[in-house]
């Protein structure tokens, strides 16, 4: 039942998506399924200095944020060369999307307005508190006006402010071509904080070093990782400028936010002038986010752009070449997984099969949902999850099937062996998924790439795994267990007690004597039944309370015969074979 409601579910969405949205009846293709869009990219500087193996690192990072916070899954973005930067977006990206590929990043410093946690509905005080309305102006000041001052925050960059969201992904995807002259709504590059931010005051092409490290305070080092930063001549006569103002203001108009490819890197509070170009930040920084920090400064040090040296369609033959022989090879191993079980487990091998039909339908439900909804695209990696996906499948009802057989070789009833081979065969099941899941997740953290797919498919087909086992294989062979053609161990069953190798015998009522288990788990052993019938009559309890007197009595009157003496003997009756009874009435 609940599995049923949870397919319904499933599918329901979808179909609303298709319906109302843009969704689709079928999952999204990666780029080696369905080809896409290719741009290789040249980062070029404008000051002729040189670009670093780093600052391609720093650049591919930034594109590929672009691009995952779009909503594009599984494009590839790498370099070329150690010169250029090849991206590739699956399907047909949109413009827009193009654009953010396209489009160069670059560091701004911004004096710090207004801001507040990333709600839809949080309204930022500007200022120093809550209780301070600031009174807008419908057009940016003049020229010259202080940065910091709130006439910044014109109508429509407040309304821009108050719509922000920045837990949503589309709100992170940042992006060049932000107007320096005018005021600007951001969010943290993390998205846990929005900001309204006045004009650039520095431009982070100002910057000529920056480096992580820990801080040392009086010849000592602690344990403190800080971020220094130096300043150009330009840059150092404005940064002392506009810090000598910031020193003087309250939180949060005391903060400098860094600005890179529009979004907040940074945001540090200003407590004193800084005359000479050197700046440290610090604060509750690891090693490695100062290491990040610095290099994001130092990429905003250069003069940064993208020349498009191509943009084309590549196609996805050799992708589609292979996904027919994956989607052969799994076939075949579904096939061979098949054959195996109804061979193994004769008509209960039909669960086996039942089971795998619903696993493979609710994988591709989940799978086109989160085309949807998520953007995610299928790879041949994960194809190949899919596939290694059966293996786990069967094997999780192998192990339940095995331990059943063993409870009933141990002489219980199918219903008995059902309960208690479950109890023994889940921790087992669990145990297994756990590893499973384990593994997915670890590779899906460490790899990059096509791998992430077949991770994410393997440990997604782990979770259903454990789903159907216990919503469906079970209770199913719960219902089967109190059916005759099962409980009485047809030979076509699959839980044949012959087949099994059960031994023994049990009393089933009216006088009559069956192989197979007993009703409380313990088993007879005796050579053969029907032997055993014929050769001992079948007796009432009161045939043999009379012939249990009569030698009782005949026992006594050869004692009395012989009398009593060191030479007598006192026998007791001859033992008799097992023999089988029937109440009376």
């Amino acid at each position: 039942m609940t599995l049923g409601v949870l397919i319904v579910a499933l599918f329901a969405a979808i179909a609303g998506g298709v319906q109302w949205s843009n969704g689709t009846t079928a999952p999204k293709l990666a780029l080696d399924l369905e080809g896409g869009t290719q741009i290789i990219l040249t980062p070029t500087t404008t000051d002729a200095s040189k670009v670093t193996s780093s600052t391609i690192a720093q650049a591919i990072d930034i594109i590929r944020q672009r691009v995952d916070s779009s909503g594009v899954a599984e494009a590839q973005i790498t370099s070329q060369g150690g010169n250029n930067i090849v991206v590739a977006l699956p399907g047909k990206p949109s413009e827009a999307t193009l654009n953010l590929v396209r489009e160069s990043a670059q560091m701004r410093f911004r004096p710090v307005l207004m801001t507040a946690a990333p709600t839809p509905t949080a309204t930022a005080t500007p200022g120093s508190g809550p209780t301070v309305a600031p009174t807008l102006s419908s057009t940016p000041p003049a020229a010259g006006t202080d940065p910091s001052d709130l006439s910044w925050v014109t109508p429509a960059l407040q309304a821009q402010y108050d719509a922000l969201d920045c837990t949503k992904p589309s709100n992170l995807v940042g992006g060049g071509g932000d107007d320096p002259k005018v005021g600007l709504v951001a969010c943290a590059k993390d998205g846990s904080a929005k900001y309204a931010l006045g004009p650039v005051e520095i431009e982070g092409t100002e910057i000529t070093n920056a480096s992580s490290g820990l801080n040392t305070v009086n010849g000592v080092v602690t344990n403190e990782w800080v971020v220094n930063m130096t300043f150009n001549s330009a840059g150092s006569a404005q940064f002392a400028k506009t810090t000598a103002r910031l020193a003087k203001l309250t939180a949060p108009l005391n903060r400098f936010a860094m600005v890179l490819d529009r979004l907040v890197v940074e945001a540090p509070s200003v407590s004193e002038v800084i005359p000479n170009g050197q700046a440290q930040i610090s604060g509750s920084m690891t090693r490695t986010s100062a290491a990040t920090l610095a290099n994001q400064l130092n990429f905003g040090a250069l003069p940064l752009t993208f020349t498009v040296q191509s943009e084309e369609q590549v196609s996805a033959t050799l992708g589609t070449e292979q996904l027919q022989k994956g989607l052969l090879a799994g076939l075949i191993g579904l096939v061979l997984v098949v054959g195996y079980s109804l061979l193994q487990y004769r008509t209960l091998g039909f669960v086996t099969v039942a089971s795998l039909a619903l696993a493979a339908v609710i994988s591709y439900g989940v799978i086109t949902l989160l085309s949807w909804t998520q953007g995610y695209r299928l790879s041949l990696p994960g194809v190949a999850g899919l596939i290694v996906a059966i293996g786990i499948t069967a094997d999780s009802f192998i192990v339940y099937f095995e331990r059943v057989r063993d409870e009933l070789r141990d002489g219980r009833t199918l219903v008995g062996a059902v309960d208690k081979g479950w109890n023994r065969a889940r921790r087992t099941i669990l145990a297994s998924d756990a590893v499973n899941f384990l593994a997915a997740t670890v590779l899906y953290v460490l790899a990059v790439g096509g791998v992430r797919g077949f991770a994410f498919t393997l440990g997604l087909t782990t979770l259903i795994d454990l789903l159907i086992v216990f919503t469906f294989t079970h209770p199913v062979m719960m219902l089967l267990a109190k059916t005759s053609f099962f409980g009485d161990g047809h030979p076509a069953s699959g839980l044949d007690p012959r087949r099994l190798g059960v031994r023994g015998v049990r009393y089933a009522g009216r006088g009559r004597v069956v192989s197979g288990p007993t009703a409380d788990g313990a088993v007879v052993d005796v050579p053969e039944v029907s032997s055993l019938r014929a050769a001992v009559p079948t007796r009432t309890i009161a045939e043999r309370r009379k012939a249990a007197a009569e030698a009782a009595a005949a026992a006594e009157a050869a004692v009395s015969a012989e009398g009593a003496g060191p030479e007598g003997r006192l026998e007791s009756e001859p033992a008799q074979p097992a023999s089988t009874e029937r109440n009376e009435s």
